[in-house]
C-alpha cells in the first residue's frame, strides 16, 4: 500500500493482559528501544496515539523550568 511520504500505518493485536506489541519496523524507525516509557493519549472522538519520544520534551522543560 502506497501512501503519502513519512506516513506510515500498522495493525496491533491486543493480548489478554491488555498489551499491544509495536512492529518492527515501526520501534526502528522511531528508535524505541526495550524500557523506553511511551506517552499514550487518548480522545474518545479521535482515538489514540502514541506520539515519538521528545515529543513533549520542551513542555516539560518549560514547566519544570526554574525562574532566576
Amino acid at each position: 500500500m502506497n501512501g503519502p511520504k513519512g506516513k506510515y500505518a500498522w495493525t496491533v493485536t491486543v493480548g489478554e493482559k491488555g498489551q499491544i506489541v509495536i512492529p518492527k519496523q515501526a520501534r526502528e524507525l522511531f528508535e524505541i528501544q526495550a524500557g523506553d516509557t511511551l506517552v499514550l493519549l487518548g480522545d474518545e472522538k479521535r482515538g489514540l496515539a502514541i506520539p515519538p519520544k521528545g515529543s513533549f520534551s520542551h513542555l516539560f522543560g518549560a514547566v519544570f523550568e526554574e525562574e532566576s
